[in-house]
């Protein structure tokens, strides 16, 4: 289960909530932790915040083979059904296969792949996140340059049109100056 359907319902609670640490007196207004006037910063993040930070990195990418034309020449169309129960909405893309299965809202055919075949990246067609089984997180397409070639395709069959990527800045500690990093290759 992710970290956003399984939130912690302590950091749902709505309202103020007295807490005792032994350093002095805390207490929660609307889910942000306030200690003596202070907030802390880490509850504005994340699910306490009623969203899911993108991972930015992955160690199941290895899985995905190479991003080569031919590869790439056999993402489906966003609109394919899922190869097992043929339901025509809420599918993924799996990232190794290239099989189109329903999501867990469905009939759990991605979900069951993942745990048959181990195949645990899969690239939504509803809103083109990447979802890694493995990590149990979501992946930040704009961040891992990895899989940026099979979410062009996907967005370039839903959308007839190159998605934007943001640039990807890249502070140099030396200097301290910004500089992008498509400019380094």
């Amino acid at each position: 289960m992710s970290s956003a359907a399984g939130e912690d319902s302590s950091s749902s609670r709505k309202g103020k909530e007295k807490e005792e640490d032994g350093a002095g007196e805390s207490h929660r207004e609307e889910g942000v932790a306030v200690m003596e006037g202070e907030v802390d910063l880490g509850d504005l993040y994340g699910a306490a915040a009623g969203w899911v930070e993108a991972r930015t990195s992955c160690p199941h990418l290895g899985t995905m083979p190479p991003a080569g034309a031919a590869e790439l020449a056999r993402v489906p169309p966003p609109d394919s059904p899922c190869s097992r129960c043929h339901h025509p909405a809420e599918n993924w893309l799996c990232l190794v296969c290239k099989d189109v299965l329903c999501s867990r809202f469905i009939n759990k055919h991605m979900l069951c792949h993942y745990q048959e075949k181990g195949h645990c990246l899969a690239l939504s067609f509803s809103d083109l996140s990447v979802w890694c089984f493995g990590c149990d997180s979501y992946l930040d397409v704009q961040a891992i340059l990895e899989l940026r070639p099979v979410y062009e395709i996907a967005h370039l069959l839903k959308f007839g049109e190159r998605p934007p990527f943001r640039s990807l800045e890249v502070l140099d500690l030396s200097t301290g100056e910004n500089r992008s990093s498509s400019s380094a290759a």
